[in-house]
């Protein structure tokens, strides 16, 4: 037996587990809805100003929705779950 399969030994192959996707997944569902919540408030007409850009919601709600997004998306990448059994 190599030691490179005494290492894996208890765990999966992959390197992330369910858990992680799951929260992958969550912080995927956050950026769109920052990018959604970030988008409209232009005019059609350039010679127009809309003071719909500075709304509440393009300026703080937006940005910190896609900055939870990303945080959520890099703990699932830096979480370590332990290994769900498979019989159990």
């Amino acid at each position: 037996m190599s030691t490179s399969t005494n290492l894996h030994e208890g765990r999966n192959a992959f390197p992330f587990e369910r858990r992680n996707y799951m929260f992958f997944l969550l912080g995927i569902a956050f950026l769109v809805i920052g990018y959604l919540l970030m988008s409209g408030g232009g005019v059609e007409d350039p010679n127009e100003f809309s003071e719909e850009i500075f709304s509440a919601r393009r300026i703080t709600i937006a940005p910190l929705t896609v900055m939870a997004g990303y945080g959520i998306i890099f703990y699932s990448i830096l979480k370590r779950f332990p290994a769900e059994k498979e019989g159990a």
